[in-house]
């Protein structure tokens, strides 16, 4: 079981869905959020630099088998890139889930997700 976590900009959350969607993969958790990479690593402010703000983001938590790994990440690459790419298109995370647990049944590990 693999955690897959994407922070995308706000306005490619209904794009990123629909890719989703397409790609059968209907359980996703989505969050509003901020946060700040590269983008805006400068700014001036009355002839002063001064720490860059954080910008609003989204991030898109998919709980998933294996086998629907790639298939998130593909959907997700293909729909939440601004036209070549961007600064701020955000990031995509794989990590393990050691564990899951269904509470409205008690089913454990895959059966769960």
């Amino acid at each position: 079981m693999k955690l897959v976590t994407a922070i995308i900009s706000p306005d490619k959350l209904d794009d990123v869905r629909e890719a989703l969607i397409a790609a059968e993969i209907h359980r996703i958790t989505v969050s509003r959020c901020t946060g700040r990479a590269r983008e805006g690593t400068r700014q001036i402010y009355r002839g002063q630099e001064v720490a860059p703000g954080l910008f609003p983001k989204v991030r898109i938590d998919i709980a998933c088998n294996e086998e629907f790994v790639q298939p998130a990440i593909d959907a997700i690459l293909a729909s939440a890139r601004h036209g070549d790419g961007e600064s701020g298109d955000g990031k995509i995370f794989v990590t393990n889930i050691e564990r899951c647990i269904r509470i409205r049944t008690g089913e454990d590990g895959n059966e769960a997700v």
